[in-house]
């Protein structure tokens, strides 16, 4: 971790950057991200640099909140942060404890042996190798990962389908690679922090590493930079591929596309592009889980006498026998009729309700009252009225 992230986590509350309290879980974090990142994401704010500066504060925060061993380092550096120091006589740099502005240390009456190895403490929380005395070499950090959102229609979520995903943002540099430097040369490791992008300021009882002026935290130096991305190895464009969307696809699923989001420094890995699916509802069928669900109603003649009626599925109707004496509410189901999953379908699950018609003919109406006149017991008489 560099110093300009550790400066970056004592001053900003990512906490408060999601709306989310301290104690949140990791689910409410998530849950808060999604819905921020879909709010403000450039795709549905173009042109509004407020909503784009909002969506990458959003991922910023996300990016440490939602990894369970970077939150707990934030939590650490915070805490250190709000007792000036972790209970260091007069704080540390930039804590802005009793120390005084600046962060400047007071060491009078400070017992070494009462704070102990503070090298390990810094590098329990920072990395550091060795109990924080020495550091291994700054490695290439890999891209970040990016979030898309798609929207398709039922019928295409059951199907599978391709869809078309545009992403606006860093790339590998197509002349150099990602390495930064022009073709025919290679970057050199840096002389002055021998690679490990950190030099070390003295302040008297420790030292603090800072970010390597010469080669600004990367750990090598590029002599000779690319000519088209001017030694960054990364280029602003817009890429446009295609993502397969598997059938059975649930409304709010994030599909994994390896090596689709930004570029990584210094030539290494691309992160990961998440694509969102958001599938709305259908109008004739409700879905729990990989079931799902219809409503079928049936007149008062076929649930008491019983009949074989129609239910639409995915493939076309079939047909349900519905036993004489059907109460209303019951649920039939049907097998292998569901959404697609691993392995096969799920179920159909067909509730019956009996269709009271709002208008009757004569005829209808005659019938029902010769009906009515033959019901010697009424519905009722469990409730103790027979009326």
């Amino acid at each position: 971790m560099n110093g300009d992230i550790r400066r970056e986590w004592f001053e900003k509350d990512y906490y408060a950057t999601l709306g989310v309290p301290k104690n949140a879980s990791q689910d409410e974090i998530k849950k808060a991200y999604r819905k921020l990142a879909q709010k403000h994401h450039p795709d549905a704010n173009a042109g509004n640099k407020e909503s784009e500066e909002r969506f990458k504060e959003i991922s910023g925060a996300y990016d440490v909140l939602g990894d369970e061993e970077k939150r707990k380092q934030y939590d650490q550096v915070r805490e250190m942060a709000a007792s000036g120091g972790g209970g260091f006589p007069g704080g540390f740099p930039g804590a802005g404890g009793p120390g005084g502005p600046g962060g400047r240390v007071r060491y009078e009456n400070v017992n070494v042996g009462d704070i102990g190895d503070i090298g390990d403490l810094f590098g329990s929380i920072f990395g550091g190798g060795a109990g924080g005395r020495t550091r291994a070499s700054r490695q290439p950090s890999r891209g970040a990962d990016l979030e898309s959102h798609t929207r398709i229609s039922f019928d295409e979520a059951m199907e599978g389908t391709t869809v078309p995903v545009r992403i606006k943002g860093p790339a590998p540099c197509p002349t150099c690679g990602g390495s930064g430097a022009e073709p025919g040369t290679s970057p050199t490791t840096c002389p002055q922090c021998g690679g490990s992008g950190q030099i070390s300021a003295n302040q008297g009882l420790f030292s603090i590493a800072q970010t390597c002026p010469t080669c600004s935290g990367r750990g090598v130096i590029i002599e000779t930079p690319c000519h088209t991305c001017h030694g960054s190895g990364t280029v602003q464009r817009t890429r446009e591929f295609s993502v397969r969307i598997p059938a059975g696809v649930k409304d709010g699923a994030r599909i994994r596309v390896k090596g689709r989001g930004e570029a990584g420094s210094l030539g290494s890995q691309p992160g990961d592009l998440y694509v969102v699916v958001h599938v709305p509802p259908h109008p004739v069928f409700g879905r729990k889980g990989n079931d799902l669900t219809v409503d079928l109603p049936v007149t008062y003649a076929e649930a008491t006498l019983g009949a074989n009626v129609p239910v639409p599925t995915l493939n076309g109707p079939v047909t349900l026998k519905v036993p004489a004496g059907t109460q209303p509410g019951r649920t039939f189901r049907i097998r292998g009729k569901g959404a697609p999953k691993k392995g096969g379908h799920g179920d159909m699950l067909v509730t019956v309700n009996v269709a009271v018609p709002k208008k009757l003919s004569r005829d209808e109406k005659n019938l029902l009252k010769q009906l009515q006149e033959t019901e010697h017991e009424s519905p009722r008489k469990r409730l103790g009225v027979d009326a």
